[in-house]
Parts: C-alpha cells; structure tokens; sequence
C-alpha cells in the first residue's frame, strides 16, 4: 500500500510539474524564444527524443522538471555581460536574452499561469461532473469537555457541546469541512458566528487563537460524529469482537457513548477491557474488546471506521461549472497566500512548511484513501488535492527570490523600466542569496519531511 501512495503521489506531483513546465514552453515558443530542451524529472535523461529544434526528455528523478531556454544559462541577468562581469557577446537573435524584457517576463510567467489555468480546468470539471464529499457535519464538541482543565477561544465565546455553527463571517458553514476552511485562515481575528442551540439561532464572537505547530486558526473543537460503523478492518479487535458494518454503538465499560469522542475520551485512560453495548437491527447487543496499547502512548486502534456525512454536490452547467472553478481557485489562491504570511508569525516551520518528500506522500494518500471507497472519489479526491498543490505551486514560483520566476521576473521588470539590465554586481548578489535562501528552506522541508513519515 505504501508503494502504491507513493506511485499515485509521484504520478500526480510529475502532472503539476509537467502543467508548469508546459506554460513556460508555451509562452516562450508565442514570445519569439527558442527552446532547445523540455524534460519531466531532473537527473540524467532516460528518454529523449529530439523533434524539430527541440529535445524531449524523461529525468531519471521523477519529481521538477526544466524548460531549457536558448541562450538561458549562456548569460546573466546583466543582459551583455557574462558571469565575471566582462563583455559578452550580443545575445543570438531566437535567445532567451535577446528577447525584449517584456517577452521575457511573458516566458517566465507562463508556468505559474498554466498552473492557475490547471486548477481552474480541473476544478470546472469537477464540479460539472458532479460530485460526492465524505465530510463531518456542523455540530461541534468542546475540547474541554473531553479534555478538562482546558480553556480554549470556544469557551470563550460561549459555545457549547451540541452546538451547530451555521454561519461564520456571513458564510454559510453546513460541513465540517465549511467550519474548518475560515476558521483555519482566520487566526486571531474576531470572527461573527451563527449557532443552533436547542431550537434557537444565537449570535456569538469566536477569536481563533494561531496554532503555531501547524500555522493555521483554531477554537477548540472536535466534530460530532454519531458512534455508527461504517467499516471494521479485517483482522482488528472490533472485528473479532463481532462488530459489523451499521452497528451503532450504545454505551461503553457502562458509559453511555453520544458520539465518537466520547469513546476517545474512554481509551485514554487505557483500560484493558471495553464492554461495548450495541444496536444491530433492532436488537441490542454486548461485546468484549481488548485493545491494543503501542509503547509510545499512541491512542489504541480499535479498527473501527465510523459512518460519515455525505455530501452531494450535484452536476452543474459548462458555463456555471467553469465560473464555479474560477471562483474556487481565487478563494483558494487568496487563502493560501494569507497561510504564507502566517509562516512569520512563529510557527513550528518543521511542520507547517512542506517539502517535496512529504507533498508526494500526501498526493498518494489523498488519493489511495478515496480510492478505497470508489474509483471515482479517488480519482475525484486526487484531482482536488492536485489542483491545490497546483495553486500552491504557483504562488511559490512568483515570490521575487532568484532562481524562481518571481525573481526574475523583477528583475527584468526593472530592466525594462530603467531602460537598461541591472548591474552585473548586483545581479550577482541577488542570485547569491537566492540561492542561498532556497537551498536553506530545501534542506529545512525535506528534513522537516522525514520527521513527518517518521512520526507516520
């Protein structure tokens, strides 16, 4: 199973890239710029063939990609000097620097466009096909209810067990998945909310407090999931119990069980036995588990997969499809560049900031966990997750850092404007410390990324 998330992870990270790499060929090509080689994967090429005046390749390292300008690599950005400074001859007519600054700024913008545009198209078909959502629901339980002694900004604002926020900022929130998207991005800001309370709607104010090993917004909440299996994995304690698929689950060592976190709450005193009394057609039952402790205090798993909310959202238009998609993917670019500046804020970065090896690995995650109920909410859960992934790709690329198309495009913005290429000293500088900050928030990520699986 492992091989296989990783397979599905690297297959749909390569899409991305390719997706990237594609918009700067593209642009290059209507720009008037030669590109000689195009490869998918980094590392020696295992495939190549040349058509025209360009190279295709297959890297032997799956992951990035280059789209290899004519002229790209020959000269700095000082634009008639080389890397020492001295004269340089005038770049070939078809070169990436002999193009006019604003066809260059074309060329490098392509990609991070072509990876709106990905998100865009794949976000339209989704939602024109249709489609199915595994959430939570809107009812909500306090974490100091579960856990005593804590106090957390949802105590605060006087919400309660069994509450259902339904509005938060003048949004509609019927999922989970609705809650946790505002509150998340929303980290010490007053934020107006609606909730159902035993027939009434009432009007309260929640200050997410900023959970700083993950960056994002959080109130102190657990969602109500009602206590109904929904699988019981062969071979786990429930299984030789005798629970079964639809059983709901009643009460617990005599504790009656609400919902799941309730039985959370049971295992973490760790007892060796559980008593469980349950409903099966009618008919009300008991059974003994024996759960199983891991030595590193990880909570017991029981094998039990509870019943989730289905969420249908059903076929739209074309044309309503591909607003939809356009709609979602600016509401989730403006989302994902207000996560980037909470990266400042004192956040644990080995766990907020992802790299290469942990993005592969949530790919094929996302997408093996969807396939497991239907091929097409794995397909529908992979797309989805690639088109974030795609989002967040983009915005990464268009930071003014050298080395990235941001930093390029700066700079020739400035040639363009002065006139004139930017001091080969300075330009040299720049790159410098590019590199240097890249290479330093790589090692960061990837290291970050192997305390991940690790802990996995």
């Amino acid at each position: 199973m492992l091989i296989f998330r990783i397979l599905l992870g690297l297959f749909g990270l390569g899409v991305v890239v390719f997706v990237h790499e594609l918009g700067h060929f593209i642009a290059a090509r209507l720009m008037g710029i030669k590109v000689e080689a195009f490869s998918i994967g980094w590392g020696k090429a295992i495939l190549k063939k040349k058509i025209g005046e360009v190279e295709y390749r297959l890297g032997a390292f799956p992951i990035g990609g280059y789209c290899k300008m004519k002229g790209q690599s020959d000269f700095d950005m000082s634009g008639g000097k080389n890397n020492h400074g001295s004269s340089a001859e005038p770049a070939e007519k078809g070169s990436f620097f002999a193009a006019h600054p604003f066809r260059r700024i074309v060329a490098c913008a392509g990609g991070p466009l072509f990876n709106l545009l990905f998100a865009v198209l794949v976000l339209s078909v989704i939602w024109g096909a249709g489609f199915e959502v595994n959430t939570l629901s809107n009812r909500i339980i306090l974490v100091s209810d579960i856990q005593p002694g804590t106090v957390n900004p949802a105590d605060d604002a006087g919400l309660q067990t069994g509450d259902r926020i339904v509005n938060i900022r003048g949004r509609e929130t019927e999922t989970f998945n609705d809650i946790q998207g505002i509150i998340s991005v929303h980290p010490e800001e007053e934020l107006p909310i609606q909730v159902q309370r035993n027939g009434e709607t009432l009007d309260l104010t929640v200050r997410p407090a900023l959970d700083k090993s993950t960056g994002a917004g959080r109130i102190g909440i657990f969602f109500w999931t009602d206590p109904i299996i929904e699988q019981v994995a062969e071979g786990s304690a429930a299984e030789i119990a005798g629970l079964k698929s639809g059983d709901t689950i009643l009460s617990v060592n005599g504790e009656a069980l609400p919902h799941t976190m309730a039985l959370a709450a049971i295992l973490e005193e760790r007892p060796s036995v559980l008593e469980v009394s349950y409903l099966r057609e009618g008919v009300t039952s008991t059974a003994t588990l024996l759960p199983i402790f891991a030595a590193d205090g990880a909570p017991a798993n029981l094998g039990i997969a509870w019943q989730a909310v289905r969420y249908e959202n059903p076929r739209l238009s074309p044309p309503v499809a591909v607003a939809r998609g356009a709609v979602e993917t600016w509401r989730i670019f403006v989302i994902s560049v207000r996560s980037l500046s909470l990266l400042f804020r004192g956040v644990d970065l080995t766990k907020a900031v992802s790299g290469p090896i942990r993005i592969t690995y949530m790919v094929g995650d996302v997408a093996a966990t969807g396939f497991t109920h239907s091929f097409i909410a794995g397909l529908s859960s992979m797309v989805n997750f690639l088109a974030l992934i795609s989002i967040a790709l983009c915005i990464m690329n268009l930071l003014p850092l050298p080395v990235l198309d941001g930093g390029m495009i700066l700079l020739f913005l400035v040639e363009a404007i002065r006139k004139k290429p930017p001091h080969p000293r300075f330009v040299s500088a720049f790159q410098m410390v590019g590199v240097v900050l890249i290479a330093g928030l790589m090692i960061f990520a990837i290291f970050g990324d192997i305390l991940y699986l690790a802990n996995r």
